[in-house]
């Protein structure tokens, strides 16, 4: 066996983390865990993945649930995209009458790609196939001294063929989940714990000097501003709200009187509208969009609150608006019961919008 290799095998059994989803082997549950992971941290994803497995304890429940019970579940972890493939993965497992037990197969289930279908397929199913995440792309770029930038289509194939060559056959699991940890607590991106590392004595960035520039990143674009306002109607106990539509990045969600000041979603924002302490917020008809109905006081309640997405940074100020008539809503907005809100999935916006009220 690889030195490489059999040095990780001993520290992940002195040091692996326990986590629920590994004292099992219920593809199940350890495919929930993975989705779960993709863009959360274990400290915040261990807890819906309990919730999750309380209240859809089989796969089967789960594809039996309706969209919008998943996506409440799902509600604060983000990327909503990956709760709806996991409910539309749920229902082709359940027709195809079993977990998949191939890479293949695995890989056909929606929102699954290469990393979730070789960690599904070699812990559950002992499955020869490596994983390679950023934690594996640090260890292996800084102990080998790789500088092909991550991220790029030459850097895939080269890490994913090294970490095939030193995946041991007879316990894919065990290296593929030590290669995680050791990535996630010993070789962090960040003041990584060289002194103590059993690969210290043949780790090319320790020797060379590089720990702290390897491994080599991309370029990123810088995220694109977009701004606009949130506004909280408020009518004899009732708010109004919309569902965001298909191919939105909130598809399925639902949030309160959005002005986007354009003709596209999340467009640019002009300031004729809603822009100081207070002002006047004007009900928009159905007529021609134009603002020239009930009047009432707007008031503003937050300015320029922050959140960031993946390739934008939102910006969005948050108003309360409470008319003194019954105002006629944009088409596709309804009024639910204040108190009911909690049965509508939301953006962490709306949630931060909840919070200022």
């Amino acid at each position: 066996m690889n030195s490489f290799t059999q040095s990780i095998l001993f520290w992940y059994a002195e040091n692996g983390r326990d986590l629920p989803w590994r004292r099992t082997r219920d593809p199940y549950a350890v495919w929930l865990s993975e989705i779960i992971l993709q863009q959360t941290r274990i400290a915040q994803g261990t807890a819906y993945w309990h919730h999750f497995m309380e209240t859809f304890p089989t796969v089967e429940s789960l594809a039996d649930a309706a969209e919008d019970e998943v996506l409440r579940l799902w509600e604060g972890l983000g990327y909503y995209s990956r709760a709806r493939n996991l409910h539309a993965a749920a229902k082709q497992i359940v027709a195809a009458g079993s977990f998949p037990d191939t890479l293949d197969g695995i890989k056909r289930l929606k929102g699954v790609g290469d990393y979730t279908a070789a960690a599904i397929g070699s812990i559950c199913f002992g499955l020869p196939a490596a994983v390679v995440d950023g934690n594996v792309y640090r260890v292996l770029a800084r102990h080998f001294g790789l500088a092909t930038p991550v991220g790029t289509t030459q850097a895939k194939k080269e890490f994913t063929e090294l970490a095939q060559q030193l995946l041991p056959a007879d316990d894919p699991a065990a290296f593929n989940q030590g290669m995680m940890d050791f990535g996630a607590l010993q070789c962090t991106p960040q003041n990584p714990d060289c002194l103590t590392c059993p690969l210290q004595a043949s780790c090319n960035a320790f020797r060379t000097g590089r720990v702290a520039l390897l491994p080599v990143k991309k370029p990123q674009n810088k995220p694109v501003e977009q701004r606009f306002d949130y506004i909280y109607v408020r009518y004899n106990g009732e708010t109004a709200i919309r569902r965001r539509g298909a191919g939105d990045i909130w598809q399925g969600l639902y949030e309160p009187l959005t002005d986007m000041r354009s003709s596209r979603a999340f467009g640019p924002r002009d300031d004729n509208h809603c822009h100081t302490e207070r002002s006047e917020c004007i009900s928009l008809s159905k007529d021609d969009n134009h603002c020239h109905t009930e009047r009432s006081e707007c008031i503003s309640l937050s300015k320029g609150v922050k959140h960031q997405l993946t390739h934008r940074t939102l910006i969005v100020d948050f108003y309360r608006w409470e008319p003194s008539a019954r105002p006629t809503l944009p088409e596709g907005y309804f009024w639910i019961k204040e108190t009911e809100l909690d049965n509508y999935a939301k953006p962490r916006l709306f949630e931060l919008l909840l919070e200022k009220l």
